[in-house]
């Protein structure tokens, strides 16, 4: 990554990323992944307990494998337009990865002709019968995984979006590509820099990420380390680009199993409070998508089992919970840069709709004896969330504030668990 020194381009750039907030036009997305769309077993119901929590996307795999077994006979098997019904009833806006390799032409990736032709043929079917209900293609899943730093595999992905794009555009209009889909290594290798300075952002609309830090070690894999790289990488890709360019963070999230870079179930539902609010710090991410909505086992020592929201048997573990009472805080709300701090192992952050402000506070480390301001609220109840016991809701603290003329204060004591604070009266 690139040093902070910020010449005159780099200060209308920054201009640009704080004023931007106050002028974004579309919601953030609250997404999901999930495995149902090819795995029977688990239940689309799920996908109803996707939409109660406030989810606004759910993302699955495509697969060319399933789509096309044998060379040129091409189908949609009945799970996927089950899942894609579903998704689209509950207006869970569909993302659908293109991807992975197939059988017959030994799982290679398209990056010759030979193989490229039969996986443009795979888009053009797919994106034509799945039709309007798909609102974001991504192309290929984490192309970068077995070379970070290789240059000829990120110009062959460039490559191939480019010769994708048009196709998915033609069969679907209105549905947004994204190119990436980058793991973290890649990141870190430069893969996301060399695809957007090779000219990806000419056919895609947005890169997605796949930024996960569980496994960095102490002090580097908390939501606030996290935040502190997605600043560097996004004032990175920006710049390379020469404009904001949007970020969706298509896979995110912290494993709660027992054992190396897992953490607890609800240290889990923390981070994931801490994540989203510190997301929407950053206005060129457009959306994030927890990885994923229902744990994949039930071993407790293995990590691949136990990043979702929903246990096995579709029970809520604490993030279900939290994230069910923070959405609608996530998706409407715009961050305020100028009315927030962000020091000292203390968080407290202020969003506003045009209508209600509120400010999102929590601490790192040990719990801290603080205060909150406002205007105009002598003598009334502190209204608060506390992410710690989400299913209480907004509800009277039993605080009140206290003013002198229209500056009013109460004091808080602040935690891991974000609380959310309404900072003005009647709302």
């Amino acid at each position: 990554m690139s040093g902070f020194g910020i010449g005159r381009k780099g200060l209308l750039l920054l201009c640009c990323l704080l004023i931007s907030p106050l002028v974004l036009a579309e919601p953030f997305i609250v997404g999901v992944a999930t495995h149902s769309m090819n795995n029977t077993t688990q239940p689309l119901r799920s996908l109803d307990l996707a939409k109660s929590a406030g989810v606004t996307s759910v993302r699955d795999d495509g697969f060319w494998s399933t789509a096309e077994p044998a060379p040129g006979q091409l189908r949609i098997i009945a799970p996927w337009r089950a899942w894609l019904s579903t998704a689209n009833a509950l207006d869970l806006s569909p993302m659908v990865i293109l991807g992975y390799g197939t059988s017959f032409n030994g799982n290679a990736k398209p990056r010759t002709a030979a193989v490229k032709a039969p996986y443009l043929n795979y888009v053009d079917y797919i994106t034509r019968q799945l039709g309007n209900p798909v609102k974001y293609y991504e192309v290929w899943n984490e192309w970068d995984i077995e070379g970070p730093k290789d240059p000829r595999l990120s110009s062959d992905y460039v490559a191939l979006v480019r010769d994708a794009a048009p196709i998915i555009r033609k069969n679907n209009p209105q549905a947004r590509v994204l190119a990436g889909a980058v793991t973290s290594a890649g990141i870190k290798g430069g893969f996301v820099d060399r695809i957007v300075a090779a000219g990806v952002l000419k056919y895609a609309d947005g890169i997605s990420l796949h930024p996960y830090v569980h496994c960095e070690g102490r002090d580097r894999n908390t939501p606030e380390s996290w935040i502190g790289w997605m600043r560097s990488v996004d004032h990175d890709i920006s710049s390379k680009a020469g404009k904001p360019v949007p970020l969706y963070l298509t896979e995110m999230s912290w494993p709660s199993h027992e054992g190396t870079c897992g953490i607890s179930p609800v240290r889990q539902s923390a981070y994931l409070a801490r994540a989203y609010f510190l997301a929407r710090t950053l206005p060129n991410i457009k959306g994030m998508w927890w990885y994923d909505l229902i744990d994949d086992g039930k071993v407790r020592d293995e990590q691949e089992h136990h990043f979702g929201l929903l246990n096995v048997d579709l029970s809520s573990k604490p993030a279900y919970s939290t994230l069910k009472a923070i959405t609608p805080y996530l998706r409407d709300f715009n961050y305020v840069p100028s009315e927030s701090l962000q020091a000292d192992n203390v968080y407290k952050l202020v969003f506003s709709n045009g209508r209600e402000r509120i400010m999102v506070a929590w601490a790192t480390g040990r719990p801290r004896e603080d205060r909150i301001t406002a205007t105009a609220l002598n003598n009334t109840p502190l209204r608060m969330l506390d992410t710690q016991v989400p299913d209480k809701g907004m509800l009277d603290s039993g605080q009140r504030w206290t003013c002198t003329g229209d500056q009013c204060a109460v004091p808080v004591t602040l935690t891991e668990f974000p609380k959310i604070y309404r900072l003005n009266p009647g709302a």
